[in-house]
């Protein structure tokens, strides 16, 4: 097992993205925290994940919030005395045009995509010092490559979140900390199969293999970044998009 015994926080755990990575990590051997701020869907998945046998353990969190991201690591330390894998998934949208969007859509996404991801690393990472180890995948976007109609306040998360990558990778390697981030494309979660089948005919136009990611190719990519395989990947953004714009 790639994972095996290693503990794994991924946040936004209880759905789409998150916790097709919470399964896949579980099956590579993983003890994984699932966090997210949906307290009925993380205890189904919690519940879910327990009966196949796995080790996964809920902590409701709300990542723009620094108190609940102290108690999520308190939590796990207090469960493992350790933390290996940090994945920042969590993420929200609230799009509008330029001249449409309110001030309040901008901060509330700014809110859980930047400043969220800033809590969960700095305090994941005082664990991981100590430890000498640690495995940071933060979730990008092409949206934050290329930008994307409608969406100022995503766009800026996204595209900030890398910058945030390659500096955290300059400060934290030389604490045998791997800092990395994956850049998904149109990823066919929930959200994305409730959209009418033009849009999604529209989407599928812009990708090179003419067809959505399923949440799986991006978890996939998470559990490659955190596995020993890639102990030399450092300051990466890995693209998982099907080839798009290319």
């Amino acid at each position: 097992m790639r994972l095996k015994d290693k503990v794994a926080i991924i946040t936004g755990g209880a759905s789409g993205i998150g916790f097709a990575a919470c399964k896949r990590f579980c099956e590579e051997g993983a003890k994984v925290i699932l966090a997210d701020i949906n307290e009925q869907d993380g205890k189904m998945r919690e519940e879910e994940l327990n009966s196949l046998g796995y080790e996964a353990r809920f902590v409701q969190a709300n990542i723009a919030n620094r108190v609940d991201v102290i108690r999520l690591m308190e939590t796990a330390l207090a469960y493992y005395e350790r933390i290996d894998i940090l994945i920042n998934n969590a993420g929200i949208t609230d799009d509008a045009t330029l001249k449409k969007m309110k001030v309040e859509q901008f901060e509330r996404v700014l809110d859980v995509n930047l400043t969220g991801i800033f809590h969960c690393t700095q305090l994941a990472s005082e664990t991981m010092v100590k430890q000498d180890y640690g495995k940071i995948i933060n979730t990008s976007s092409v949206s934050g490559v290329y930008g994307n109609f409608g969406q100022t306040n995503y766009a800026a998360t996204k595209a900030a979140v890398i910058g945030m990558t390659k500096t955290w990778a300059k400060e934290l390697g030389r604490n045998g900390i791997n800092v990395n981030a994956v850049a998904p494309g149109f990823t066919l979660t929930e959200m994305v199969k409730k959209m009418p089948d033009k849009v999604i005919e529209k989407m599928e136009s812009n990708i090179a293999l003419e067809k959505l990611g399923d949440p799986s190719d991006i978890a996939n990519a998470y559990l490659f970044l955190a596995s020993d395989e890639a102990k030399y990947i450092h300051g990466h953004v890995l693209h998982v998009d099907g080839g798009i714009i290319m």
